[in-house]
């Protein structure tokens, strides 16, 4: 095969999750079922938030950040996948695998910002009770959400810059249902070694960082809950974090799982299971996970179909 410029190449081959036509339309209506399920449950969040003034505090306004987030991140790749199985096809151009790439981890940062905000959130919330609504106030809830954004903004750059400059073979068959950076670079003919130490140093500090925010705002929390003499306090201070922590578990989890597989080539496939949990099955969750172990969500939600009936 001839190397090829990435500008010269016309597009690339998403060979999805399967061959087989029968467990295609079968994967075609589980996907689109899915897709529809994480949007409109993520809607409905936005919308009770936005609605029900009894949940305009901090707390509710990152989630329904965070749902706004899912939407965007679920977006960027299945729609894509859900057209390709329809039309039998497996191409993506090169102008879609880039624009892919830069949503990708636009929202895949951003989702992981807004877990680390909302973790800080809940340790203000039960390790300084007295000063929680002085310290999270309304200016500084919008502006934590404004610079994770630009924060993502700028991880989206740089990994987009680092896949822009690759060389390639010609027909280019890319093992999930999605570009991503690190699955690129397996498949570059020019030297990439540069391209990943600067990969790698962008992942340390855009996920590194984060985490051991997250570590450190819940190392304090339980601090804080074990010197609570009451059961029932530490039951209450935990189940408030319960819904957040199974969120961070899912997502980490399953994020680890993809880009571990995107790392040796020879696990790609098997990572696939790993890329549909993190990018497909993670945003549909978080809805049922904080709207099931939340009753002011429930109540919330409840009184937006009563008005609708």
């Amino acid at each position: 095969m001839e190397p090829q410029n990435l500008t010269d190449v016309p597009e690339f081959l998403l060979l999805g999750l399967s061959e087989d036509p029968e467990l295609q339309l079968f994967l075609f209506g589980l996907f689109l079922s899915m897709y529809l399920i994480s949007v409109a449950g993520n809607l409905l969040i936005i919308l009770a938030v936005t609605s029900d003034s009894h949940l305009h505090s901090p707390m509710y306004f990152f989630l329904s950040s965070l749902s706004m987030a899912d939407i965007g991140f679920i977006s960027t790749t299945v729609p894509k996948m859900l057209v390709n199985t329809q039309t039998q096809s497996k191409s993506i151009t090169y102008g879609g695998c880039l624009i892919q790439v830069s949503f990708f981890y636009l929202f895949g940062c951003l989702d992981n910002l807004l877990l680390t905000v909302m973790a800080y959130d809940r340790f203000v919330a039960i390790c300084h009770p007295l000063h929680y609504t002085v310290i999270m106030n309304p200016r500084l809830c919008g502006l934590l959400v404004l610079v994770s954004f630009f924060i993502s903004l700028l991880d989206s750059q740089l990994n987009l810059s680092t896949v822009s400059q690759l060389t390639f073979y010609t027909d280019v068959e890319i093992p999930p249902f999605f570009c991503d950076s690190p699955q690129l670079l397996n498949f570059a003919c020019s030297d990439t070694s540069t391209n990943t130490i600067l990969l790698y140093c962008i992942g340390a500090i855009f996920a590194g960082v984060p985490v051991s925010g997250i570590l450190f705002s819940y190392t304090k929390i339980a601090s804080s809950v074990l010197r609570v003499l009451s059961s029932d306090g530490k039951y209450k201070a935990f189940s408030t974090c319960g819904s957040h922590v199974s969120v961070v578990c899912l997502f980490y989890g399953t994020g680890l799982g993809v880009y571990l597989s995107s790392a040796v080539p020879s696990l790609a496939r098997k990572g696939a299971v790993a890329s549909v949990m993190y990018t497909t099955v993670t945003p549909m969750l978080n809805p049922f996970i904080y709207s099931l172990r939340n009753r002011d969500i429930k109540r919330a939600l409840q009184r937006i179909l009563n008005r609708t009936t």
